[in-house]
């Protein structure tokens, strides 16, 4: 952009970008960056004993990169270390701060309070549960003598004339795959339900993958449903890996959207 242009160019309005809402009175700062890195610290805006956590921000649509993903969610890890936090929608900008004190903090007050006192006794913990691939690939072959013995022909014929048995293995592998998916996620799952307060299930992501849940879980039960993983991994370990993160900021089961046209 030349400087002629850069002069006429239309500046865009500062708004302020929200990360989430927290019990608090007295203005704060964080010492983590904001989405973009603009002008002061994270901070505060106030309305009575409710906060919204903010920075300056342009007031334009933030890609769902890795980098902004990632801005956003450090400022979460780094409030939710001393409070409870409701997070806001990624990308959330305010036009100014009086729009977050009268359509946000104080429209919504009793609910937030309400959802910050529920939200105070839980954690939020992501689950994933990934089977070994050449493991579960036997299994299905031992399971299966049809789909071994279609497997055992085809490698001894030539490709380009075996195309649409090929494709048939394919499904064949694809639909005893799911209901083997089906019945571990169900085996895993059963002893866990009665630990944990709520569930949300994701999309797996991959053929390998079994399971991909958050859970929201009492504090209380927390060692409880530690144990319970432990278990499944002795049972379980030598044909699937468990992964647990968290606590972890409560998307899944919090997320403030806010419309600053209504």
């Amino acid at each position: 952009m030349t400087q002629t242009e850069a002069a006429v160019a239309p500046a865009v309005a500062t708004g302020k970008y929200l990360y989430c809402i927290i019990a608090c009175s007295t203005p704060r700062q964080f010492a983590t960056k904001g989405i973009g890195a603009q002008g002061d610290l994270v901070h505060t805006v106030h309305y009575m004993d409710l906060a919204a956590v903010v920075s300056d921000s342009p007031v334009v649509e933030y890609e769902s990169s890795r980098r902004n993903l990632m801005a956003h969610t450090l400022v979460l890890e780094e409030v939710m270390r001393e409070f409870v936090i409701l997070p806001v929608r990624f990308g959330t900008v305010a036009p100014r701060p009086e729009a977050i004190q009268e359509k946000v903090l104080k429209r919504r007050f009793g609910g937030f309070h309400a959802l910050l006192s529920e939200m105070e006794h839980y954690v939020e913990l992501g689950f994933k549960a990934c089977w070994y691939e050449q493991n579960v690939f036997q299994e299905i072959l031992d399971e299966h003598p049809a789909i071994r013995r279609l497997r055992d022909t085809l490698q001894l014929r030539p490709a380009d004339a075996t195309y649409y048995q090929r494709l048939q293995l394919g499904e064949l592998i694809e639909k005893a795959m799911e209901r083997k998916r089906e019945r571990d996620a169900e085996h895993i799952l059963a002893p866990l339900r009665s630990l944990v307060h709520k569930t949300h299930d994701s999309k797996v992501l991959t053929d390998r993958m079994v399971l991909n849940v958050a859970f929201l879980v009492d504090k209380t039960r927390q060692q409880e449903f530690d144990e319970a993983i432990s278990a499944l991994d002795r049972e379980m370990g030598h044909r699937m890996v468990f992964k647990v993160v968290g606590p972890v900021p409560p998307y899944n089961f919090v997320n403030i959207k806010v419309r600053w046209d209504d």
